[in-house]
């Protein structure tokens, strides 16, 4: 695979919306903030289990400043230069990069307006591909019950998936070593 911190592709939306999957990057700060600020509270507290009404700067450092080895950010945006707008994104943050079963948490919050429409799955497929190729050995992720959108998602990525229920949520695992039969 190309760098990823270099990482640039555009796919069409099923609602033939023209984006962009790309790396986040220092600068994306402010692009970040707006879109968070439209989100809904609900869309805020289903990713984040609470409702907040900023993303502080130390989250944006994390997303904006990622590795791409460890940790991974990915945004989906439309229309270019200045008018580029945050539609939505993916991450992963390496959760113990010693073990020898490397390990990351996924998260992913779309912008109402674009739900639905493929997103949140063409993301998982970009992050197992990325993850894939720097040797991490399964996603995991914590989801509220309720959030059967995004329990699909993990559903139909194709990896064998575990979950755990803790209260109202669930924690999910999913495995990206090849299935032996």
């Amino acid at each position: 695979m190309a760098d990823p911190k270099h990482y640039a592709v555009e796919e069409t939306l099923r609602d033939g919306t023209a984006v962009t999957i790309r790396a986040a990057r220092p600068g994306d700060e402010g692009k970040i903030r707006r879109a968070f600020r439209n989100l809904e509270a609900e869309t805020v507290y289903t990713r984040f289990f609470a409702f907040k009404n900023e993303v502080t700067d130390a989250e944006l450092a994390r997303i904006t400043g990622v590795d791409f080895d460890r940790d991974v950010a990915l945004l989906v945006t439309i229309g270019a230069g200045d008018a580029e707008v945050v539609i939505g994104g993916a991450s992963y943050f390496a959760t113990d990069a010693a073990a020898p079963d490397r390990s990351a948490e996924v998260a992913f919050t779309i912008e109402e307006d674009y739900q639905g429409l493929g997103i949140a799955s063409s993301l998982m497929r970009h992050l197992i591909r990325i993850a894939r190729d720097t040797g991490l050995t399964r996603l995991e992720a914590d989801v509220l019950a309720r959030n059967l959108p995004m329990l699909s998602v993990f559903r139909r990525s194709g990896l064998p998936m575990t979950l755990r229920h803790d209260d109202d949520a669930l924690h999910v695992t999913m495995s990206l070593l090849p299935v032996t039969e």
